[in-house]
Formats: C-alpha cells, structure tokens, sequence
C-alpha cells in the first residue's frame, strides 16, 4: 500500500468517524443551554418557572416556562425529586451515558487492520 492511499483511507476514515458523531445526537447539536448555578435553579423550582428537567446522574438539563433551556450539576441533595414532583415539574430519568470512544482511540484500535 503506497502512501496516496494510505492518505485517502486515512481522510475517509476521518471524515465517517466526523459524520457519524454529528448524526449520533442531532438534536443536542442545535439546542444552545445556558449554564446556571444550582440555587438559582432551585429559585426557579420554587418559583415555578421549571417545566421539565431531564436527570443524568447529577446532571440535570430543562426547559423553563418561557422556552429557554438551562443545564446545570446538582450535589448531594436527597430531596431533590420530591421537590420536584411538589412543583409539578415533568422529570425524565436516565442512565449516564459512557462518553464516545476518542477518534485516537479508534485509529488505534482499527490500526492492526490498516497494516
């Protein structure tokens, strides 16, 4: 294998692993969240503008009442779902999700079958 190919193949692996990670998850790709703090998004619980929060591990993203989104970390707080569902708040749980396996990571590992 002579190195224009091994360039083109190289170019083409780097551009399915770059079109795959943009279609993975299309539709955090055109949402913008703004970060806030967590007791300014516990004012907003208890003030009721909180619509619905999505819960991964202590990550929590949402809507607020007027549309906008928000992210933010919660701590320990063992009381946090009740106070929640108090308020009425829509609350999505799910697993932490394993991050993507890094693009060296994956030349590394398809390296043995370019050779």
């Amino acid at each position: 294998m002579n190195f224009k190919n091994l360039a083109m193949w190289g170019i083409i692996v780097l551009l399915s692993v770059g079109l795959f990670n943009m279609f993975q998850n299309p539709a955090k790709m055109g949402m913008s969240n703004s970060k806030v703090s967590f007791s300014t998004f516990m004012s907003e619980v208890d003030s009721g503008r909180v619509v619905e929060v999505e819960i991964q591990g202590n990550n929590i993203t949402g809507s607020l009442s007027d549309g906008s989104k928000f992210t933010t970390y919660s701590p320990n707080y063992p009381n946090l779902v009740e106070k929640l569902n108090e308020k009425g708040v829509s609350i999505i749980a799910s697993p932490v999700e394993d991050k993507m396996p890094s693009l060296l990571g994956i030349l590394l590992s398809w390296f043995p079958m370019l050779c």
